[in-house]
């Protein structure tokens, strides 16, 4: 398999970009690189953190951290998994960011799943939340309290996460953060966002603010399919303008950037291959 890195013009100081054939290939890189990080993270503290996302993004990560190549290399009781973002909706809903983990990790679809220990994973509080008759400011606040509680910090006070998973919007969000958002001035680690008018599902959402990118130890942004290209094409390579195209926010150096072919298309092909 080849592996090209991408060049970012006008930015020698942004992130490793490379492209590989498809979105499986995408999938089992991304994976391997969360193996990187997790199992030195484990040998040194006991635990490793990740924050995974929601949407197409994670599913064909999941398979791969569960194929034959991986399962066994992964400490799975050692690993934690948070939540970057989601939706306000019960954890059984289709909206929910929680149904990949349910269906693949926990081998609901009929797959071989893994032995990642339930408590281990750290959903925002939805279900609790609307039980509650509370809101999604609720949530934010009741996983902020949680994550406060576990993580680490770095010296800025943010959260220590060995490896936050990303994907990106149509239209250049990041995490629940869409352009203009007021999650850039949050003061916390969480905040609630009104159910956007502009893109799919309409639904208020719960997400971590920006900081979470800056701490992290390992940062991949994951996409993949041609309808992706045009939007990563304006964050990797145009004008930097955070609050216009939040995903401009993992545009830095440490972070890793994996697309296919497809969502590589509009960026210029650097020489190197990896």
């Amino acid at each position: 398999m080849t592996r090209e890195t991408a060049g970012v013009a006008g930015d020698p100081g942004g992130p490793e970009v490379l492209v590989l054939p498809g979105p499986a290939e995408v999938g089992f890189a991304a994976a391997e690189r969360i193996v990187e990080a997790v199992v030195p993270a484990i040998e040194l503290r006991g635990r490793a953190d990740v924050a995974t996302t929601g949407g197409s993004t994670p599913a064909a990560i999941y398979r791969a951290l569960v194929s034959d190549e991986l399962r066994g290399l992964v400490p799975w009781a050692s690993l934690h998994l948070w939540f970057g973002d989601d939706r306000f909706v019960a954890r059984h809903h289709a909206d929910s960011n929680v149904g990949p983990v349910d269906a693949i990790l926990f081998g609901r679809d009929g797959g071989p799943g893994s032995p990642l220990p339930h408590p281990n994973v750290h959903p925002w509080p939805v279900d609790a939340t609307l039980a509650a008759g509370g809101t999604a400011a609720d949530c934010a606040a009741a996983y902020e309290a949680e994550m406060r509680a576990s993580l680490a910090t770095d010296a800025a006070g943010r959260p220590r996460l060995d490896v936050v998973l990303v994907g990106i919007g149509p239209d250049g969000h990041l995490l629940s953060v869409f352009p203009g958002s007021r999650a850039f001035d949050a003061p916390g680690w969480t905040t609630a966002v009104p159910a956007p008018s502009h893109v799919g599902p309409h639904v208020d959402r719960v997400t971590c603010t920006p900081g979470i990118l800056d701490a992290a130890g390992s940062l991949l942004v994951v996409a993949h399919g041609a309808a992706k290209a045009a939007i990563v094409a304006r964050i990797l390579a145009g004008p930097r303008d955070e609050r216009a195209l939040p995903a401009q926010r993992a545009r830095r150096a440490g972070a890793t950037w994996l697309l296919d072919t497809a969502a590589a298309a509009g960026l210029s092909t650097g020489t190197g291959s990896r």
